[in-house]
């Protein structure tokens, strides 16, 4: 609960599961901790895609994207609807260079939602939202906010919406709120009017 409502450190005190502490330690940016959590923990989908946003933001990319790869065949093997969303995620993130690239990459994570009958997770809009805007701001602004909509207070997802609908300085309070690193927002491309 403490995660969802944007307070990792709490939850990263407080949890007795080492999954979760791992997911509050990488809200934190705290990636090495993160992976001794994972250390003694059964190999899964979600550990796979937890150990993948680390080594994200330790900045070993090439790692992370064969721990995505993996993680992304566990959780179709798994049949885990979350992380294969996360791993949509972290794909899309590294292609936003090339946005029909990242476009393609989470493709997958709405699929998911699709099938699964449920609203698409948030972070996936937003990210989905970052690729559209070379393609077509409109859209990408319309994606943005159903982005905003779905997202949880103080999480990554919102403060990604936020930067997609041009709104810095609320995407900056909210991180701040939220306690997260700079690494989940590092994906963003350069704009002149980044805001910071």
């Amino acid at each position: 609960m403490a995660l969802h409502l944007g307070r990792p450190r709490l939850a990263a005190r407080w949890t007795t599961d080492p999954l979760l502490r791992a997911a509050a330690l990488l809200r934190l940016g705290e990636p090495e901790e993160a992976l001794q959590a994972l250390e003694d923990q059964p190999d899964s989908a979600r550990r796979s895609v937890l150990q993948a946003r680390a080594l994200t933001q330790q900045g070993a990319q090439d790692c992370a994207a064969s721990r995505t790869e993996e993680a992304r065949r566990q959780a179709i093997h798994e049949g885990d609807s979350p992380a294969l969303a996360a791993c949509a995620v972290l794909r899309g993130e590294a292609r936003l260079s090339d946005p029909r690239a990242a476009l393609r990459a989470l493709a997958e994570g709405l699929k998911v939602a699709e099938l699964g009958g449920t609203s698409p997770d948030a972070h996936v809009l937003a990210v989905l939202a970052l690729a559209q805007h070379p393609l077509g701001p409109g859209k990408a602004a319309a994606t943005a906010q159903k982005a905003l909509d779905l997202s949880a207070p103080r999480s990554p997802a919102r403060v990604l919406a936020l930067h997609a609908l041009n709104r810095p300085d609320e995407a900056h309070r909210e991180a701040q709120a939220g306690e997260l690193h700079p690494s989940w927002w590092a994906c963003l491309p350069t704009r002149p009017s980044s805001g910071r």
